[in-house]
Protein backbone atom coordinates (compact mmCIF):
# COMPACT_ATOMS: atom_id res chain seq x y z
CA UNK A 1 0.00 0.00 0.00
CA UNK A 2 1.23 3.46 -0.75
CA UNK A 3 2.43 6.48 1.94
CA UNK A 4 0.44 9.40 1.55
CA UNK A 5 1.52 12.77 3.31
CA UNK A 6 -0.55 15.11 3.96
CA UNK A 7 -0.31 18.52 5.72
CA UNK A 8 -2.72 20.16 8.51
CA UNK A 9 -4.08 23.63 7.20
CA UNK A 10 -4.80 24.31 11.53
CA UNK A 11 -1.58 23.22 12.69
CA UNK A 12 0.82 23.00 10.17
CA UNK A 13 2.11 19.93 11.19
CA UNK A 14 2.32 17.21 8.76
CA UNK A 15 1.91 13.41 8.82
CA UNK A 16 2.00 10.49 6.83
CA UNK A 17 -0.45 7.30 6.08
CA UNK A 18 -0.68 4.37 4.29
CA UNK A 19 -4.14 3.81 2.41
CA UNK A 20 -5.37 2.97 -0.98
CA UNK A 21 -5.11 5.24 -4.44
CA UNK A 22 -9.23 5.89 -3.85
CA UNK A 23 -8.86 6.59 -0.33
CA UNK A 24 -8.09 10.24 1.54
CA UNK A 25 -7.99 11.37 4.35
CA UNK A 26 -10.56 14.04 6.27
CA UNK A 27 -8.96 15.26 8.90
CA UNK A 28 -6.05 15.75 10.96
CA UNK A 29 -4.27 13.43 12.97
CA UNK A 30 -3.44 15.50 15.71
CA UNK A 31 -5.82 18.49 16.04
CA UNK A 32 -8.94 17.52 13.72
CA UNK A 33 -8.20 20.36 11.23
CA UNK A 34 -8.74 19.84 7.55
CA UNK A 35 -5.51 18.13 5.66
CA UNK A 36 -4.42 18.28 2.13
CA UNK A 37 -2.19 16.16 0.47
CA UNK A 38 1.20 17.32 -0.31
CA UNK A 39 2.62 16.16 -3.48
CA UNK A 40 6.50 15.47 -4.16
CA UNK A 41 8.40 15.82 -7.51
CA UNK A 42 9.95 13.16 -8.72
CA UNK A 43 13.56 13.41 -9.34
CA UNK A 44 14.74 13.37 -12.78
CA UNK A 45 18.10 12.51 -14.13
CA UNK A 46 19.14 12.26 -17.64
CA UNK A 47 22.26 10.05 -18.35
CA UNK A 48 23.88 9.45 -21.60
CA UNK A 49 26.09 11.47 -24.50
CA UNK A 50 23.31 11.95 -26.91
CA UNK A 51 20.54 13.52 -25.02
CA UNK A 52 21.45 16.98 -25.38
CA UNK A 53 22.42 16.86 -29.53
CA UNK A 54 19.03 14.59 -30.26
CA UNK A 55 16.48 17.03 -27.93
CA UNK A 56 17.88 20.20 -27.85
CA UNK A 57 20.41 20.83 -30.54
CA UNK A 58 20.19 22.60 -34.04
CA UNK A 59 17.18 21.96 -35.90
CA UNK A 60 18.21 21.48 -40.07
CA UNK A 61 16.13 23.41 -42.22
CA UNK A 62 15.05 22.89 -45.98
CA UNK A 63 16.33 25.31 -47.57
CA UNK A 64 12.90 27.14 -50.10
CA UNK A 65 13.47 27.09 -53.80
CA UNK A 66 11.13 30.24 -54.03
CA UNK A 67 8.03 29.26 -54.48
CA UNK A 68 7.53 28.43 -50.74
CA UNK A 69 8.11 24.62 -51.20
CA UNK A 70 10.91 23.06 -49.74
CA UNK A 71 13.42 21.84 -51.94
CA UNK A 72 12.62 17.82 -51.51
CA UNK A 73 9.33 18.40 -52.84
CA UNK A 74 8.02 16.25 -55.84
CA UNK A 75 7.38 19.22 -57.72
CA UNK A 76 11.28 20.45 -57.63
CA UNK A 77 12.31 17.41 -58.21
CA UNK A 78 9.99 17.21 -61.28
CA UNK A 79 11.43 20.62 -62.25
CA UNK A 80 15.03 18.92 -61.74
CA UNK A 81 14.40 16.72 -64.50
CA UNK A 82 12.91 19.26 -66.71
CA UNK A 83 15.67 21.18 -66.49
CA UNK A 84 18.75 18.56 -66.40
CA UNK A 85 16.91 17.09 -70.02
CA UNK A 86 16.90 21.05 -71.76
CA UNK A 87 20.74 20.66 -70.76
CA UNK A 88 21.63 17.89 -72.85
Amino acid sequence: MPRYEYKCKACNKTFEVMHGISDSVKSCAFCGGDVRRVFHPAGIVFKGSGFYSTDYGKKRSIPSNGNGKGSYSKDSEKEKSEVDTKDS
